[in-house]
């Protein structure tokens, strides 16, 4: 029996708080990718290598528009979010690049754990995680 991520552990790169209509968008947090576990092992569709916990912590209040989570970095990373359903999110590539990003057509209020991956067992990596209601910036 594998087990979940500490979904309520302090944070690694802290914990924001945002509204529907968040200036500036997107926000971006600066973090380093990478974990000593395997998200495969764990999550159906997950990739790459992830913290036990989390990196960011997100409480949203929602409004009409979407929610992205997505990471810009030059190394190859991943998405691994838990949303406040309960449900596990994962992404590798669907961003720009070798980047991930998670989007929420009809995002929740609630608390969004977020971990930025690094595909394969390389070094922590440089990412911007940047969370935005924008379809293009």
């Amino acid at each position: 029996m594998t087990l979940a991520q500490d979904t309520s552990a302090e944070a690694n790169y802290g914990e924001i708080r945002l509204e529907s209509g968040f200036t500036p968008d997107p926000h971006i947090i600066p973090v380093r990718s990478g974990g000593s576990i395997d998200a495969s092992d764990r999550y159906e569709n997950c990739r790459g290598y992830i913290s036990n916990a989390p990196d960011v912590r997100l409480r949203f209040e929602a409004g009409s528009l979407p929610l992205i989570i997505s990471v810009d970095s030059d190394a190859d990373t991943t998405l691994v979010v838990n949303a406040p359903d309960g449900r596990w999110y994962c992404d590798d590539d669907s961003g720009e690049g070798m980047n991930p990003s998670v989007r929420f057509n009809d995002p929740k209020d609630g608390r969004y754990e977020i971990w930025v991956g690094t595909y394969g067992r390389s070094e922590t990596e440089r990412a911007r995680l940047e969370i935005s209601e924008l379809e293009s910036r």
